[in-house]
C-alpha cells in the first residue's frame, strides 16, 4: 500500500534567520528520508496547492490574517521572540495550510495521507502567532474534514510541546476531540491534565527524560480509551518528532519505533471507528537525524 505524501515547494521559502531552529533545512531532512531507497515505490507524491482565503477565515480572523500578510509583503520581521517571518514566509504558509487541506482530501480518497507542513501550526492562536507557528494547519484541517461532511474530528498530538493553539481554538467545541502527549513543565505552559474542554481534551503530560515505557502507558491507560469513546468521522494527527531522544529543545527519549507503536495504535482507533481514515501534518522536530528518522518511521507504519 502507497501513502500519499503531500507537499510543497514553498515550504522551503519560510526562514526565519541564521540560528532559529525552525530552518529549511528541517523541510529537507524530511523530503530525503522519505526519498530513501526503502520508500520507493511506497510513497506517492501529491503537489498541494496553497490555501484560499476563506479556507483560513474559518480558524483565523481576517485582521490577524492581514497582519501575517502585511509583515512579508514589508520583508519580514518577529512577530515574537521566538516567531519570525520573512518575506516569503506568507507564501510557505498559506502553502503549509494547504497541503494540509489537500492531505485531508487524499485521506478522504485514499485512507490515509501524510503532510509535509512548514512552517508547523498547533501554536498559533486564533489571533496570534507564537512558538514558530503562524496558520494552525491542523485545525485548517480539522475544518476542512467538516467541511466535506465528516462532523466529529479527533486531532492527537504528540509533538513535545503541547498544541496550545490548537486546544484554545477547540476548548468549548464538542465537535472536536483534542488528545495530547507532552513534556511537562516545557513551553508553552499549557496541557495540565485538568484542562479537559468540554469533555473534548485530554492532556497527557511526560516528565523530563521519560521514554517508551511511561509514553505507552499515557496512550493505553489515558489518551487511546479517551479517543475511541468520542467515536470520530475522521484522524488528524500533529506528527512532531522533536520528543525524539536527540531533540535540542526537550528532553523526552523517544526512538523511531515508539513513533512508529503510536502511529500503529491510532490507526487501530480510525480502522475502528472512521472506516480507516487517518491524515498526518509536521509539527516540530529540530534534530534533523531524529526528524528524519521518526518521520520515516512513521510514514512506514502508516503503510502496513
Amino acid at each position: 500500500m502507497s501513502v500519499p505524501v503531500v507537499f510543497h515547494p514553498a515550504a522551503r521559502l519560510h526562514n526565519p534567520g541564521p540560528g532559529h531552529p525552525e530552518r529549511p533545512e528541517r523541510i529537507e531532512a524530511v523530503l530525503a528520508a522519505l526519498r530513501a531507497p526503502d520508500l520507493t515505490g511506497t510513497v506517492e507524491w501529491v503537489e498541494g496547492r496553497p490555501a484560499a482565503r476563506d479556507q483560513l477565515e474559518r480558524v483565523h480572523s481576517p485582521v490577524y490574517l492581514d497582519a501575517l500578510e502585511r509583515v512579508a509583503h514589508g520583508g519580514g520581521g518577529a512577530l515574537d521572540a521566538d516567531t519570525v517571518m520573512s518575506r516569503d514566509s506568507w507564501d510557505a504558509a498559506l502553502a503549509a495550510a494547504g497541503v494540509a487541506i489537500d492531505a485531508v482530501e487524499q485521506g478522504i480518497e485514499r485512507g490515509s495521507a501524510f503532510g509535509a507542513t512548514r512552517p508547523p501550526g498547533h501554536h498559533a492562536l486564533a489571533g496570534r502567532a507564537m512558538g514558530f507557528c503562524l496558520i494552525n494547519n491542523v485545525v485548517v484541517a480539522a475544518r476542512h474534514a467538516q467541511e466535506r461532511g465528516r462532523p466529529r474530528v479527533l486531532i492527537v498530538d504528540w509533538d513535545v510541546h503541547h498544541g496550545n493553539g490548537t486546544q484554545d481554538i477547540f476548548y468549548n467545541d464538542p465537535t472536536v476531540f483534542y488528545g495530547s502527549s507532552h513534556q511537562m513543565p516545557l513551553f508553552p505552559g499549557s496541557g495540565a491534565k485538568s484542562e479537559t474542554g468540554t469533555g473534548n481534551i485530554c492532556n497527557a503530560p511526560l516528565l523530563a527524560r521519560t521514554g517508551k515505557d511511561e509514553m505507552q502507558r499515557a496512550y493505553e491507560d489515558t489518551i487511546l480509551p479517551a479517543l475511541e469513546a468520542f467515536r470520530p468521522d475522521f484522524l488528524l494527527i500533529s506528527a512532531g518528532f522533536d520528543a525524539d531522544y536527540r531533540d535540542p529543545l526537550a528532553q523526552l527519549n523517544w526512538r523511531p519505533e515508539d513513533f512508529a507503536w503510536v502511529t500503529l495504535k491510532l490507526m487501530d482507533i480510525a480502522d475502528r471507528c472512521c472506516g480507516g481514515r487517518i491524515v498526518s501534518m509536521l509539527e516540530g522536530g529540530y534534530d534533523r537525524q531524529g526528524l528524519a528518522t521518526g518521520v520515516a518511521a512513521h510514514v512506514t507504519a502508516l503503510m502496513s
